[in-house]
């Protein structure tokens, strides 16, 4: 299994069906949004492949020295099958000199997929993901910050999207 760059025109339909579709619309920046992000290298746009088939999607936000794994999910058939796991693996290696975190919806709050919620949280703790203590509301969405092994506080955080989207979009970012 590996990580490759999405490139051609299959890479990035494959890449936006699945990101319109393992995503609730509230959650989901506008698509042409995570394009200019690549286009300025703020932003990688990964598929996860095994033997030229398409496993799954990691959208990242980068700086000198944090990773935000922005968007991350594996094909509805290959869920369950350890895809996930090795995903995550492959992500620490190719971000190996960073800090690399990620946001989860809060399990501290009622919702209609609290248990959905928190067996994604479960996962990613079980993958080497720890708590940082950190909260945010992300555009209004209770949001908690995890990372690998790493600490990262909301000042860092806020300013990776004000550095990345500018202060429009930076000031949807709140601590919660």
């Amino acid at each position: 299994m590996k990580l490759i760059p999405a490139r051609t025109l299959s890479d990035w339909i494959k890449v936006c069906t699945l990101y319109r579709s393992a995503f609730p619309i509230y959650e989901r920046k506008p698509f042409p949004m995570i394009i200019n992000g690549v286009k300025r290298g703020i932003s990688d746009v990964l598929i996860i492949e095994h033997k030229g088939k398409f496993l799954g999607l990691v959208i990242t936000i980068k700086s000198d020295k944090l990773v935000l794994v922005d968007y991350f999910a594996v094909s509805k058939k290959m869920r369950g099958k350890g895809v996930g796991s090795a995903a995550l693996r492959l992500i620490r290696r190719k971000y190996k000199n960073k800090r690399i975190f990620l946001e989860i919806e809060s399990v501290y709050k009622k919702a209609d997929n609290l248990s959905e919620r928190k067996r994604r949280k479960s996962f990613y703790l079980k993958n080497g993901l720890n708590e940082t203590g950190v909260f945010v509301k992300l555009f209004g969405v209770d949001m908690e910050l995890l990372g690998f092994g790493c600490k990262v506080c909301f000042e860092e955080y806020h300013r990776l999207y004000s550095q990345s989207y500018g202060k429009a979009i930076s000031e949807n970012v709140k601590k919660a």
